[in-house]
């Protein structure tokens, strides 16, 4: 486990877009390699997830964010997916409710990280509401959220109420089968741009805001990490979708993840934002 004073103050992420200041990681366990993959994928390799992961800390340290590494403690393959236990408002976070009964300790363990590093809590979806932070989207003043595999409408709505308490509306986004989150098919590159995969969800959801659709067979280059305004942290095996976002001005720093990407776990989903400023 690594430590850093994060010095978090009053404010948190006040936009969705604003430089990533501070996040948290969880660590890949061995299990990783027992983990459902995507159709076509082989098993990930734990050594190589590690050597991934290490690098993405990097990487964003090297931008400036204070990243605060924990040690997985469950059995969950998925555990080193951080963002599917909150979601940070401006004022606090609020503590998910994962869908799967083997990852619900993850969110009590983040919740007492929060405590440890001083991160104030705004609050909790509770049963027998479900929710995962991997299928919420904030963009502007807009939140996102899947409505798919997982989470239940009990959830939904908790976090609705939430999220309106924070100055948000709440657009919900059917998602196919298949989809594994709706944060690995949509993310947020700029106050007023998404960037889409094509193919998964009714881009007239997203009205308001411009949209960079990427190609068919492509969709999980959709989950980028915002690094800040129109900057994002992108896994590096995608043909067509680097090559597309730079052209519409968005800075791409990428890497290889692809370890993760063959469960369904995109950057987006493998760092929790913790504040912006």
């Amino acid at each position: 486990m690594t430590t850093h004073r994060l010095g978090f103050g009053p404010r948190l992420v006040g936009t969705p877009t604003g430089r990533l200041d501070a996040a948290v990681m969880v660590k890949p366990s061995p299990r990783i390699e027992n983990g459902k993959t995507l159709i076509g994928e082989p098993s990930p390799i734990y050594s190589r997830a590690v050597e991934q992961h290490d690098v993405l800390r990097k990487r964003l340290e090297y931008f400036g964010v204070k990243v605060e590494v924990i040690d997985a403690r469950g059995d969950d393959p998925s555990e080193c997916a951080a963002a599917d236990t909150a979601i940070v408002f401006e004022d606090g976070a609020v503590i998910m409710r994962p869908t799967s009964l083997a990852r619900r300790a993850e969110a009590d363990r983040m919740e007492a990280e929060f405590s440890r590093l001083d991160v104030p809590l705004a609050g909790h979806i509770a049963a027998p509401g479900l929710l995962d932070g991997g299928d919420v989207v904030l963009a502007g003043d807009t939140a996102f959220v899947g409505v798919g595999q997982r989470g239940n409408e009990f959830g939904r709505d908790g976090f609705a109420k939430l999220a309106a308490s924070h100055g948000y509306r709440v657009v919900e986004v059917p998602l196919p089968p298949g989809v594994p989150a709706l944060r690995a098919v949509a993310g947020t590159v700029a106050k007023d741009t998404i960037v889409v995969g094509s193919g998964t969800v009714d881009l007239a959801l997203f009205a308001g805001f411009k949209t960079i659709a990427l190609e068919r067979g492509e969709e999980l280059a959709a989950g980028v990490i915002c690094l800040g305004e129109r900057h994002v942290l992108a896994e590096i095996r995608y043909r067509t979708a680097i090559p597309l976002l730079r052209r519409a001005g968005v800075g791409v720093e990428a890497i290889d993840l692809y370890e993760f990407t063959k469960l369904g776990i995109t950057p987006s989903m493998l760092v929790l934002a913790l504040k912006r400023d």
